[in-house]
């Protein structure tokens, strides 16, 4: 009995444990602790800034369908090839001057 009760994976000391192991790493988890005195509109503001921040409903979105690997390759392709052409217009742009 006394085994079971030393084992750290019964405890949420630290923040590497809290967050569970999932296939190819960790699953992150957006929380925000809230106080005795702070109001909940403030803390929902901040939980929504979070998960904003961390990319995780654009994410969501992303993995929602399956997405065949030529049309992420494509899609890649179109992205790198706006992004040349937006350097070129930059440089253009430059130039003129």
């Amino acid at each position: 009995m006394t085994d079971s009760l030393d084992k750290k994976s019964n405890f949420i000391d630290d923040k590497e444990n809290f967050f569970p192991k999932h296939g190819k790493g960790v699953i992150t988890i957006a929380y925000v602790r809230v106080d005795d005195n702070e109001p909940l509109e403030k803390s929902i503001k901040k939980f929504k800034r979070m998960v904003e921040k961390e990319g995780i409903i654009r994410e969501w979105k992303k993995r929602e369908y399956f997405e065949k690997p030529s049309t992420i390759e494509n899609r890649k392709k179109k992205a790198l090839q706006r992004k040349q052409m937006k350097k070129v217009r930059k440089m253009h742009s430059m130039k003129s001057y």
